[in-house]
């Protein structure tokens, strides 16, 4: 033990950290994660290894408290007793780190995390990092040969090397392995720093497993590593323009789904504790790094997903907006405090976080959709569990390790992959308190039901079809540029395009100019700087768009411009689909009736209405209600539109859009389910709840039963004590 003076002198010398505990796929993994963060903080760590391969012990290996060597004497004793010389002893850090292997995965927990010494300015100070030359072991064993003590050894080889920093511990060790007849010199290295180069977030500078694959493996994030899932089985991810594979999306074992919800569970109380400020700092420091990075995140996206470049930068954009809107989330979770509600009782309500929560997203928009969920949930206390598209996942890998950059500790954002298996292990989940949800109608339906079944909170923006109705006083070309633009933009696999355009009157003014600048969009690429339209993101998508044009076709519909086969030099491969229109619609058509989420809204469908209230009725008779827009130049018009149209969402003269972040992302009918909408103050209701504190500070005599009583006023101002009946 160290003596009371030495303690308050380490007190007050600054203290190393002990590595952040944490939950790992394998043994390896959780020595590395602690050897890497003790590089990072100056000292080494030795292991201690079990024969049954459940339990590694990790202790610090840099000693630095001296200890008083001399015996207590019983002064009493009449017994001569030689008194032992004072001298001092450099003592090991009591610091150590247990990993336990528990159901399939390794749990690090930290047994005694408080360090008895200094960081080391230069890891090469370290007793392990220096061990001996070929020259100083033959040395070692012709001195031992000889007799000589391991002190007196040292001694004599700190003759030649003053700067010598091993110990008698590592010259019984040498002599260990000379017994052993191995003379190799590499066997009494252990520390190379000057291969050990670390981020500043205590991560190794090394490509890791998941990399190292062709094609590469998307990692899991799970407690502040990104580890490449034990699953064998995993899907492909596909470039839409060119087929070939881009990378491996893992189907998440259930073991480290749960290990995911630990990390999330366990960060999440020192989270919650953490000032708004920091949090907000930290967001602060992510959006700088998401604008440092936007060029590779376009790309990405261009790559899994196939819009064109400009779009890819438009996704990230709209993303980074609702970022910089979580940076000043401090002001919008201020509560609200009543003084003297009753005579001497005070009242206030806080805004406070939820605990683990979750977010499922769709393929449309990689990384906005991702950022609509993560940001604002974290920012308000909450830690998250993101589980991004099988069918373009990268963006959201990207953003997660600039989040982790940018310093999210440990835990308080994971990531897991998979498909069905893992959205129903999310939502049964009791550990899991809210679910954020964007995707198609069918998934939802059942995320809604499954995840309300359990009492979570769920949000969940479901299917779209949305309509543009077009008066015959709208003007033409700003009409005309609009409805391209939202209906063929992203190819029109977005939420937001309009599939469906209503023309009050006739077609006739507006179909050859409609057909013109839809012919004019360029389709190529993604990645070509000329291009308007890319591909679409799968073939089956693709197929399915094919069989819903030819069914309404032989249903009499007319076929405007046919876009199914589209050939692109240079990319002959892949999923292209030009701009399509079909004309003389009936609203009991399948390519009408059926959901429009994504890749399938690539055609424009076309109807005619007599008035404005025959078009209000097309729109308001569809069952999805996501958003309309009209195009006219009569106030009277637009009101009325306005007043009576059941959608969630209005454009007048202007497509469907995305809001800035400060106004919520909202929508209705079936289009939506849940508690509240996205982003937003809806956001921060959504991913926070509202606790009602009352107080009361006065001296109250013990024997003073109305003190138990509740509280009010009567009409004269004077404090009631009013009894249950």
């Amino acid at each position: 033990m160290m003596d009371i003076q030495s303690s308050s002198v380490l007190i007050e010398a600054p203290q190393m950290l002990p590595p952040p505990p944490g939950t790992f796929v394998d043994r390896e993994e959780l020595i590395q994660h602690v050897g890497d963060f003790a590089i990072s903080q100056g000292y080494v760590v030795t292991i201690k290894q079990s024969k049954r391969d459940r339990v590694v012990v990790l202790g610090c290996d840099r000693g630095g408290v001296y200890r008083n060597r001399r015996k207590t004497i019983d002064e009493s004793s009449t017994e001569s007793i030689r008194r032992r010389k004072t001298g001092s002893r450099l003592t090991n850090c009591p610091f150590e780190a247990v990993g336990k292997k528990d159901d399939g995965l390794w749990i690090l927990t930290i047994k005694n995390g408080t360090h008895n010494h200094e960081p080391l300015k230069d890891i090469s100070e370290h007793p392990s990092a220096r061990r001996f030359t070929e020259r100083e072991v033959l040395l070692i064993k012709e001195m031992t040969e000889a007799g000589l003590k391991p002190r007196q050894i040292l001694k004599r080889l700190r003759q030649s090397n003053p700067e010598l920093l091993s110990t008698p511990k590592h010259v019984y060790n040498v002599k260990a392995k000379l017994r052993q007849g191995n003379m190799t010199v590499r066997n009494f290295k252990s520390l190379r720093p000057q291969k050990s180069a670390v981020r500043n977030n205590y991560q190794a500078v090394m490509e890791p497993s998941w990399r190292l694959r062709t094609p590469p493996r998307v990692p899991n994030l799970i407690g502040g590593r990104f580890v490449d899932s034990q699953s064998f089985a995993s899907i492909d991810v596909i470039n839409p323009a060119t087929q070939l594979v881009v990378c491996q999306v893992p189907l998440t074992t259930n073991e480290e789904f749960r290990a995911a919800v630990f990390a999330a569970k366990r960060a999440f109380p020192s989270w919650r504790n953490t000032p708004v400020t920091t949090r907000q700092r930290i967001m602060f420091k992510f959006q700088e790094l998401i604008r440092r990075d936007m060029d590779k995140l376009a790309m990405n996206i261009t790559t899994e997903h196939g819009k064109t470049l400009e779009e890819a930068h438009n996704d990230v954009l709209r993303g980074l907006e609702i970022v910089e809107h979580a940076c000043g989330l401090a002001t919008m979770q201020i509560g609200e405090y009543f003084s003297n509600v009753s005579n001497g009782i005070d009242s206030y309500s806080v805004r406070e976080p939820l605990g683990v929560c979750c977010g499922i997203c769709s393929f449309d928009f990689p990384a906005m959709i991702p950022l609509w969920m993560f940001p604002i949930a974290v920012t308000c206390g909450n830690t998250f569990i993101l589980k991004p598209s099988e069918k373009d996942p990268g963006a959201a890998v990207i953003l997660s390790e600039l989040a982790m950059e940018a310093g999210l500790p440990n835990g308080v954002l994971n990531i897991v992959h998979g498909t069905n298996d893992i959205i129903n292990a999310i939502c049964d989940d009791d550990d899991i308190k809210a679910i954020s949800f964007f995707g198609p109608n069918s998934d939802g339906a059942n995320v809604h039901a499954k995840a309300s079944a359990k009492g979570k909170r769920i949000q969940c923006n479901i299917g779209s079809k949305n309509h543009a109705v077009v008066m015959p006083d709208a003007s033409m070309d700003a009409t005309l540029n609009a409805l391209v633009a939202a209906g063929f933009g992203g190819a029109g696999q977005k939420c937001m395009a309009l599939s469906t355009v209503v023309f009050v009157g006739s077609l006739t003014p507006w179909e050859d100019k409609l057909v013109e600048r839809a012919k004019a969009l360029k389709v190529t690429a993604g990645t070509e700087l000329d291009a308007d339209l890319g591909p679409v993101i799968s073939k089956q998508v693709k197929e399915r768009m094919c069989r819903l044009i030819q069914t309404d076709f032989e249903r009499s519909a007319k076929l405007l411009l046919d876009g199914r086969n589209i050939l692109v030099p240079g990319y002959e491969h892949g999923n292209f689909m030009g701009p399509t229109i079909l004309s003389d619609v009936r609203v009991n058509m399948g390519c009408y009736k059926e959901e429009i989420f994504g890749p399938i809204l690539l055609y424009i469908i076309v109807c005619q209405a007599d008035s404005i209230d025959d078009a209000i009725e097309i729109v308001n008779g569809n069952r999805y209600g996501n958003g309309a827009s009209i195009f006219t130049a009569s106030g009277v018009a637009a009101r009325k539109f306005q007043m009576e149209i059941e959608v969630g969402q209005v454009g007048i003269n202007v497509p469907i859009s995305l809001l800035p972040p400060f106004s919520s992302f909202t929508s209705s009918k079936p289009c939506f389910a849940g508690d509240h909408n996205f982003d937003g103050k809806a956001g921060i209701q959504f991913y926070t709840h509202t606790k009602t504190v009352t107080q009361q500070w006065k001296d109250l005599l013990s024997n003073d039963l109305s003190c138990m009583q509740m509280p009010s006023s009567n009409s004269d101002g004077e404090s009631q004590q009013l009894t249950s009946s």
